[in-house]
């Protein structure tokens, strides 16, 4: 019998929970869980294993919904002092406040010198989140940051 490599397996484990809470988010925008699961290259038994909670069905046979939020761990980065760190988010509106903070970011390397102002000493999963302008500008022009956080820098370009 064959073995998988340990670590394969994780990061596979970690694109379908991923792509589970795509599913998630599309069904949320009006998507049915079929159609979402779908859409997302995942099976709808893979998602519902992977989203658990993060469901509900009226009744037996019933059409599934998404829940209003989750508390699903994800992994998501915010800018650091030396670069990029990894946060574990718990649940949806901690990871909506990430998405807030990285989109103010994203406002004042695009200009907006008072986008980071509401954040100022401000914490999310533990983590102070850096508002010096200096810095971000220093950790963009020093290529510290994945391009994937900072698409503004391009002018938006994909």
């Amino acid at each position: 019998m064959r073995r998988s490599n340990p670590v394969s397996r994780s990061n596979r484990t970690a694109r379908t929970r991923d792509r589970a809470l795509h599913v998630w988010r599309d069904m949320q925008r009006g998507t049915s869980f079929s159609v979402a699961a779908r859409n997302n290259g995942i099976k709808v038994g893979t998602a519902r294993k992977y989203l658990g909670a993060a469901l509900r069905q009226d009744r037996p046979g019933g059409r599934i919904y998404a829940t209003k939020s989750h508390r699903l761990v994800t992994y998501l980065q915010i800018p650091g002092k030396h670069g990029a760190i990894e946060i574990t988010a718990h649940g949806s509106r901690e990871a909506t406040e990430i998405a807030r903070y990285k989109a103010a970011v994203n406002r004042f390397l695009a200009g907006d010198s008072k986008a980071l102002a509401p954040w100022h000493g401000r914490k999310i999963a533990g983590v102070e989140l850096i508002t010096d302008g200096r810095t971000l500008k220093d950790l963009t022009q020093n290529d510290a940051l994945p391009y994937s956080l900072y698409r503004s820098l391009s002018g938006g370009a994909a």
